[in-house]
């Protein structure tokens, strides 16, 4: 099989296996189609290996910025075509969803895609193969590398998700869906005009029209720095949103706490990083030097959600509204890595954007566990769970000390290398943004104490032991956590592997902004190497 075949069958097996699953479920039932979606899952993993092998690093290096790459004509009189490709960014994306996906079709096994039954008239079949539908969408958005490619499966991205959420959601679903969509459709409305007006600015320069995202990087420095600045606006506003950064972030608690804890983990954990991925391959190439005029703009939204998301985690009492909030703060970090424009800060970026699809991966998981066990989501609900269940204790404070950025687990990495990044060029944000180290300890550690230490006690607790279902981590469950725990110590002491595949992109990203990426210092060749 060709490299630019292979690109199309990681497209598209997981839309057919979603079809799969579905009918699989209507003849034989929810049994065989969850074992056919976890096979499908699995076979997704194995060919992004694949993939994460012939990708070479040294073409990177040399300047080859997309590798594999295919395309097709699509839409000939505009210039779209189907076409597809992978650099270090995309790579590191698309092995998270591999990763993720199978562990979040795990984690649903037992109770569905809720924390606890599935919803009336829902079937774990039918819940199962929307989720292969959405992995389909994330590694397409990855993948692609015809701007109006990418548009479309930004938006049809919406579709699966809202199902996800309203169909098998909480209490709330309905409202949490209708607004994450409506949040979305809006900025990728926005989007649609600037992509147009690209259209029309890149065929000034060309002589032609093109929606190929080489050739439009190419001819980029000349389109005039007044259009830029309008056409980096439309963009940003639909990868602010994805992102989220503060104040366009509110979509995320009530989608984050209603959505089911699977769903959560591919929302927070995958969804959102097309905002901060889309920051790097559209909105820094293709409008340079509105990128650079309006960099503060964003380092104050950055500074900001690191603050702000930081504080409010700090106060909740839903622990899936607290998972949410953390992860607003985690977005304000990825931003001011993106815009501090220098080497590190950017591979540190790119990093974090992995490690904090684990690490939050993690922490929705063991506190879908923990609901599930209580039956409610109230913080205070909670005491002292440590001495009945000490391993589900034990994964809660690990995922809890990884959103801290505690050395030695992944998080730090990321973190270390966006501040050591981002201090030269912007000092200022970076000092503020370490502030908000101080908070996440608070709001980790705070939850922490709160649940599992202390006097047993408290209605989640009284709820499981008279349910019988105040149990430590099942064999299941350690099947499901034990491959993040695994990567969050991995990357935690070595992320040489994964750091090495992101470095030429950042370069090559830097090089198409104007920025002269600059030498790694010493400290991070020998410590963190």
């Amino acid at each position: 099989m060709s490299s630019s075949a292979l690109l199309l069958v990681l497209l598209l097996l997981p839309l057919a296996g979603g079809g799969a699953v579905f009918a699989v479920g209507r003849v034989s039932g929810d049994g065989p189609a969850k074992l056919t979606a976890l096979g499908v899952s699995l076979v997704e993993l194995v060919l992004v290996g694949v993939v994460w092998g012939g990708y070479s690093t040294v073409d990177a290096a040399n300047g080859t910025r997309l590798q594999m790459t295919m395309s097709a004509k699509w839409i000939s009189s505009f210039g779209v075509h189907f076409a597809l490709g992978i650099d270090g960014i995309a790579l590191v994306m698309i092995a998270l969803v591999a990763v993720l996906v199978p562990v979040v079709l795990l984690a649903s096994w037992k109770h569905g895609s809720t924390e606890g039954e599935l919803p009336p008239g829902s079937t774990f079949a039918g819940y199962f193969a929307m989720v292969l539908v959405m992995e389909t969408f994330m590694m397409g958005v990855f993948l692609a590398t015809d701007v109006f490619l990418f548009y479309v499966l930004f938006e049809a991205m919406l579709v699966p998700m809202y199902f996800l959420i309203g169909r098998w959601g909480g209490p709330r679903r309905q409202y949490a869906a209708m607004k994450f969509f409506l949040y979305s459709l809006l900025g990728g409305l926005v989007m649609l005009a600037a992509l147009i007006g690209l259209y029309e600015a890149g065929a000034k320069v060309r002589g032609t029209g093109t929606f190929d995202w080489r050739e439009l990087v190419a001819v980029a420095p000349q389109i005039p720095h007044g259009t830029q600045i309008w056409l980096f606006l439309g963009f940003f506003l639909a990868f602010a949103i994805k992102a989220p950064l503060v104040p366009l972030h509110t979509w995320l608690p009530d989608a984050g706490a209603e959505a089911p804890i699977g769903s959560a983990v591919l929302l927070v954990g995958v969804l959102d990083k097309v905002g901060t991925f889309g920051f790097l391959r559209y909105c820094l190439p293709l409008f340079p030097s509105a990128s650079r005029t309006l960099a503060p703009l964003v380092l104050v939204l950055a500074v900001l959600g690191v603050l702000y998301g930081a504080l409010v985690a700090v106060g909740q009492s839903d622990l899936k509204r607290w998972v949410s909030y953390t992860s607003v703060a985690h977005f304000g970090f990825i931003a001011l890595g993106v815009f501090a424009f220098t080497k590190q800060a950017g591979a540190g970026a790119v990093l974090y954007m992995v490690n904090h699809g684990i690490a939050t991966g993690l922490l929705f998981v063991v506190v879908g566990m923990i609901i599930a066990r209580g039956g409610s989501r109230k913080i205070a609900d909670y005491r002292g769970m440590a001495k009945r269940t000490p391993l589900l204790a034990g994964m809660f404070l690990l995922a809890a000390l990884c959103a801290l950025g505690l050395p030695g687990t992944s998080s730090f990495v990321s973190e270390f290398l966006v501040l050591l990044g981002s201090f030269p060029t912007q000092p200022v944000y970076t000092i503020l943004a370490t502030v908000g180290i101080i908070f996440a300890a608070l709001y980790a550690l705070w939850v922490y104490q709160r649940v599992m230490q202390g006097p047993t006690g408290g209605p989640g607790i009284e709820a499981a032991e008279s349910s019988g279902r105040l149990v430590d981590l099942t064999r299941l469950e350690v099947a499901v956590v034990a491959p993040l725990v695994a990567l969050i110590l991995l990357l935690g002491f070595y992320p040489k592997p994964v750091l090495d595949v992101i470095t030429p992109s950042v370069n090559s990203t830097l090089n198409e902004l104007g920025v002269a990426p600059e030498a790694v210092p010493a400290v991070v060749q020998g410590g963190l190497r």
